[in-house]
């Protein structure tokens, strides 16, 4: 199997995968009549994009019930309106796998593929499915900034990255908003992640958030 077949077909968590078929299965009654994506969620984009996107984990309601992650939910409307706005994306809307998203060099994963209780995977289950993301970074050859959304994706990239083979950071970096680091030929920019914890407190606004994006197609120009 291919790594897109392997990490849908991944039953490494069984809590995850139990909490999931039972989300499912019982559904939110807004979506009663759609049918479920039901397991772990694959990266959205092309390995050889140059703007990389790591998040936490797929939503119960949002991810998990589309199929693609950062879809459905209102992290994804976040995410992907900024993603258009800076030409990543060719549309803000992201609804379901058939919507005609298209990102443009860039990918979108996260640190888990299955969706957790509470948003919060362990960290054995973090660790397990860790070396999905090793993989994809190990052929990531156009590679040239990452976007971490909250601590979680920062700390799953700065991970995977040393565990695909390359020098660790250091100093290791430190997670703040807007933060952005350099190490060969790489540029990590730290964000807040678009959860409604964040937004609807305004601890992120859409223009803090716009602005990562914008920074980010800066150094891609350069």
């Amino acid at each position: 199997m291919n790594l897109r077949q392997r990490i849908i077909a991944c039953e490494r968590c069984p809590r995850l995968r139990s909490y999931g078929a039972r989300v499912a299965t019982e559904k939110r009654k807004m979506y009663r009549a759609e049918t479920y994506w039901g397991k772990p969620v694959p990266s959205f984009g092309r390995l050889d994009a140059r703007l990389w996107v790591i998040g936490l984990a797929p939503g119960a309601h949002g991810a998990h019930r589309t199929g693609r992650v950062f879809t459905g939910d209102a992290s994804g409307d976040w995410l992907y309106r900024a993603l258009h706005e800076e030409g990543f994306a060719n549309q803000p809307e992201a609804t379901g796998r058939n919507d005609g998203l298209r990102l443009i060099d860039a990918r979108v994963t996260g640190a888990a593929r299955c969706a957790p209780p509470a948003n919060k995977p362990s960290r054995d289950e973090l660790e397990n499915c860790r070396s999905y993301l090793v993989e994809e970074l190990q052929r990531a050859r156009r590679l040239r900034v990452v976007v971490a959304l909250g601590r979680v994706g920062f700390d799953a990239f700065l991970k995977a990255w040393r565990e695909a083979g390359h020098e660790p950071w250091a100093p290791k970096p430190a997670f703040a908003h807007g933060a952005e680091y350099e190490r060969d030929a790489i540029t990590l920019i730290s964000s807040y992640h678009p959860s409604r914890q964040n937004t609807q407190t305004r601890r992120l606004t859409r223009p803090m958030f716009g602005q990562v994006f914008r920074r980010a197609r800066k150094i891609l120009a350069s």
